[in-house]
C-alpha cells in the first residue's frame, strides 16, 4: 500500500470516537458499519464485542483476530457542591501526563461538555521547592466545566464517561492520537478485511473488536470461549521507546523498523510455531518486521490463549511511542507493514499445524 492510499480519514474517525471500557457504544456502531460490507455476518455479544464472520472452507481453521476498541479514560466518581468533578480512572494512567489537559465529559443528558483537567495544587507562584518536585496523584485531579453546580448536576451524573479532548493528526511520516492504543489495530483489522475481500480463504475468519481490554482482557476472554477458535491473533500497539532518555536495551521496538512480531509479554508466551510462521511469511513477502519482547503489559492474546483447553495464540504489534498518553505516535510505514503481513498470513493460515499432539511418539 502506498502512503497516498493510507486511509487516514477512517483512522481519524476511529481515534476520535469515544469509548472507555464498558462504554463502547459509539465505537461498536462505527465498527459494525465499517465491517459489514467486508464480512458475511456482523453481530454483537453480551459483553459488547463486535464479531464479524467471514466464512472459509468447512474444514478450514477458525482464526480469531482480536483488536480491542476501548480507550483508557475516566468515569465521573463525584460531583461536589461547586460543580467540580472527581474521577475514577479506567485503564492505566500516569498522572504526570494528565496535568493541564482538556477533557470531554459525555453526560447522561446526551450533551458532551468540554472541561479542563487539573490537579488540586496551588499555582507554581505559591509552591515551595519541595512542593514543586512532588509528583501529582490521580486522586488529586478534578474537572472544571465552568458551570454552576446546579447546571452541572442537570447534565452529568456519577458513572458518566470522560475522555481526553485530543484529535488524531498526521505529523511528518507518523500519526499521533490519544487512542492509537488500540483504535490503530481496529484500523489494521478493517483494512486487512478490505484488502482480502476478493481473495479466497480456506480459514474461517472471526474478526472481533473487543470490549474492556484495558481493564483485564475481558471481552477477548468471553469471545474466545463462545467462538472456539483454533488460532488466536491479537492486534495491538507496543512500546517504541526509541526517544531521548531511554537506554537502547529498553527500547523494545523502533519506529520505522517494521511491524513487531511478539515473542513474549506478561500476558502470554506467543506460540513459537505461530511466531515462526509469521516470520516466514514476512520474509517471503519482504515485509519489514522486528522482534518484540515486552517486559510488562499484555494483550487480548493472553485471554484467548487461556480459553477452553487452550488456543495457540500470538500478537502482531505496531510500534508506538508515548503509549498511554495523549500523544501516542506510530509510523505509517509500520502500520502498512502490519496490514501487509496479516493480509499475507490469512490466505495460508491453514497450511500449518500448531498443536503439539504430533510431538508425542506413537505407542510401540
Amino acid at each position: 500500500m502506498a502512503v497516498s492510499e493510507f486511509n487516514f480519514e477512517l483512522l481519524k474517525r476511529l481515534c476520535e470516537t469515544p469509548g472507555v471500557p464498558g462504554h463502547e457504544e459509539r465505537m461498536r456502531a462505527l465498527v459494525a458499519r465499517e465491517m459489514r460490507p467486508l464480512v458475511d455476518t456482523v453481530e454483537a455479544d453480551a459483553m459488547g464485542n463486535v464479531i464479524g464472520f467471514r466464512k472459509g472452507a468447512d474444514d478450514g481453521p477458525r482464526v480469531m483476530i482480536a483488536a480491542h476498541m476501548d480507550e483508557i479514560g475516566f468515569l465521573v466518581r463525584h460531583i461536589d457542591d461547586k460543580g467540580f468533578l472527581r474521577l475514577l480512572p479506567v485503564g492505566g494512567w500516569d498522572p504526570r501526563t494528565m496535568v493541564a489537559q482538556r477533557v470531554l465529559v459525555h453526560g447522561f443528558s446526551g450533551e458532551t461538555l468540554r472541561g479542563v483537567l487539573m490537579p488540586g495544587a496551588r499555582p507554581i507562584h505559591l509552591l515551595t521547592p519541595e512542593e514543586l518536585n512532588k509528583p501529582p496523584k490521580i486522586e488529586e485531579f478534578f474537572v472544571d466545566l465552568g458551570l454552576p453546580a446546579e447546571k452541572v448536576k442537570s447534565l452529568v451524573e456519577p458513572g458518566d464517561m470522560v475522555t481526553m479532548d485530543r484529535t488524531c493528526e498526521r505529523i511528518g511520516d507518523n500519526v499521533t492520537s490519544k487512542t492509537l492504543d488500540n483504535r490503530l489495530s481496529v484500523f489494521v483489522m478493517l483494512e486487512t478485511l478490505r484488502r482480502l475481500r476478493e481473495t479466497s480463504l480456506q480459514a474461517n475468519v472471526l474478526a472481533v473488536a473487543t470490549a474492556q481490554e484495558e481493564v483485564g482482557l475481558r471481552g477477548a476472554i468471553t469471545a474466545a470461549y463462545a467462538l472456539q477458535p483454533d488460532i488466536g491473533i491479537a492486534l495491538d500497539v507496543t512500546l517504541a521507546n526509541d526517544f531521548p532518555g531511554s537506554p537502547e536495551a529498553e527500547q523494545v521496538t523502533r519506529l520505522g523498523a517494521g511491524v513487531a512480531i511478539k515473542i513474549v509479554d506478561s500476558s502470554l508466551i506467543c506460540h513459537p510455531r505461530l511466531v515462526r510462521h509469521f516470520r516466514d511469511v514476512a520474509e517471503a513477502h519482504r515485509i519489514p518486521y522486528q522482534l518484540e519482547i515486552l517486559p510488562r503489559g499484555g494483550t487480548d492474546a493472553g485471554g484467548i490463549q487461556r480459553s477452553r483447553a487452550g488456543v495457540p495464540s500470538f500478537t502482531l504489534s505496531v510500534p508506538t511511542r508515548y503509549v498511554h498518553t495523549v500523544n501516542e505516535t506510530a509510523c505509517i510505514a509500520d502500520i502498512q507493514a502490519a496490514i501487509d503481513l496479516l493480509s499475507a498470513y490469512l490466505p495460508e493460515a491453514h497450511t500449518r499445524q500448531y498443536g503439539y499432539a504430533g510431538d508425542i511418539p506413537a505407542q510401540e
